[in-house]
């Protein structure tokens, strides 16, 4: 079963006006062993550039890394992992093309999408948004008791995202979750370092 090397799962987002790469070598400085690339505006060209390098980065840290969306992307990258959204490319065809032991995980938010990516052989689903605010300003979050609802429906490993900061990460993790995905609090902090630092120490 697929064990994720961390309780904080790292978004590698231009969301807070870092470069990507740089975002990416900063979050790892600072302890990150498992990130995710998100470019959701970038061309082809510039998004497997940007995913290259990190790639590169991460395997020499030991750290795992995720592409967002892009399954060809993630080949070409030779990236650990991709995850995918419930209109990105369905399960079974990215498990087609996909290399070899790549993880594959899938953004899911309620008990039947949940359900269903296990089923489908997902090594683990994102679920959210667990709290409103966040990168998208959710209005609403589905809750922890939703979060729970869902640790009682699959055993894979669960990242939770929406609206997540440091001071929630712990009744998050409480409520089922195996890692929290974070961008908001993370990128816009003052002193990157020192809060993915302190998210670690949790």
């Amino acid at each position: 079963m697929t064990r994720l090397p961390s309780h904080f799962y790292a978004m590698v987002d231009p969301a807070g006006g870092h470069e990507p790469v740089a975002l990416a070598e900063a979050l790892l400085d600072a302890g990150a062993r498992i990130m995710q690339l998100r470019l959701k505006d970038a061309g082809g060209r510039d998004f497997l550039a940007a995913a290259r390098a990190i790639a590169e980065m991460c395997r020499k840290r030991g750290a795992t890394f995720i592409v967002n969306d892009r399954v060809d992307i993630a080949i070409l990258a030779n990236a650990h992992g991709v995850h995918l959204g419930q209109t990105d490319l369905p399960l079974e065809a990215a498990r087609r093309i996909a290399s070899q032991g790549m993880m594959i995980g899938i953004s899911t938010h309620n008990v039947e999408q949940a359900q269903a990516a296990e089923d489908g052989g997902a090594d683990y689903i994102g679920f959210g948004p667990i709290y409103p605010g966040g990168l998208r300003n959710n209005a609403a979050g589905v809750g922890l008791d939703h979060l729970r609802m869902i640790r009682a429906a699959v055993k894979i490993p669960i990242v939770a995202i929406g609206g997540i900061t440091e001071s929630r990460i712990a009744e998050t993790l409480a409520a089922g979750a195996d890692a929290a995905a974070i961008i908001t609090d993370v990128v816009n902090a003052p002193d990157l370092t020192a809060k993915v630092r302190a998210i670690l120490a949790i």
